[in-house]
């Protein structure tokens, strides 16, 4: 079934939504993981969505935060080398070049160099706007990266529309207010505003007060 929603904002997230990174995702984080004795399961049920740090907190509740702090950064810099089997998520350059001249902003929890690692291996361009782990105190599921795009944008939470794939990201931008499309097959467990299996499933036309968007 096609949906319309018009908006005047877009907020997208990078992994899982611009580009797939699931393979490496998941080898760091399952080799960061076995010396702990995590269960992979449980590892690859907490770490999609979130900042490095909190990802460790969840997974460790009892290890002093300075320590994830520490191996966050070190999580960072391996992600930045390691991109072999990041590539585009379908449709991600077309919907990139449909918003161009239009208020859009990525919000990710990667820093800015994981983000122009990973978008450079997927031959993405980069947004002139971008908040990354560098500009809020809080992850997602905190709604404070998707608030804090809109407040750059100058555009009012309920007049964007984020897209996400993950559960933190989901409830990170509906808890901003905001409409959300939720991207790939494990997001609608998540109950986000619109469904699709990918980005060629949303078409993007212009309005004389924003966009609309086409779902479906």
């Amino acid at each position: 079934m096609t949906q319309t929603t018009h908006a005047r904002a877009v907020l997208l997230d990078m992994d899982g939504t611009l580009v797939d990174s699931t393979s490496v995702v998941e080898r760091l984080w399952l080799a960061w993981a076995e010396p702990h004795g995590i269960d992979p399961e449980t590892v690859l049920s907490v770490v999609h969505g979130r900042q490095g740090h909190q990802s460790m907190a969840i997974l460790l509740p009892e290890r002093d935060h300075a320590i994830n702090i520490h191996e966050n950064q070190v999580m960072l810099a391996n992600e930045s080398s390691d991109v072999e089997g990041v590539v585009a998520i379908a449709g991600a350059e077309a919907l990139l070049k449909a918003v161009e001249g239009l208020p859009h902003s990525i919000v990710t929890s990667a820093d800015v160099a994981l983000m122009n690692a990973r978008m450079a291996a997927a031959g993405l361009t980069v947004p002139q706007l971008a908040v990354t782990a560098e500009n809020v105190t809080a992850s997602k599921p905190d709604p404070e990266g998707f608030l804090r795009g809109a407040e750059l944008l100058g555009i009012e939470p309920a007049d964007c529309v984020v897209f996400e794939d993950s559960g933190a990201g989901i409830q990170a931008g509906l808890a901003a207010g905001m409409r959300v499309i939720g991207v790939g097959k494990h997001a609608a467990a998540h109950n986000p505003t619109y469904v699709v299996d990918d980005l060629t499933q949303v078409a993007v036309v212009r309005t004389d007060d924003g966009f609309e968007l086409t779902i479906g």
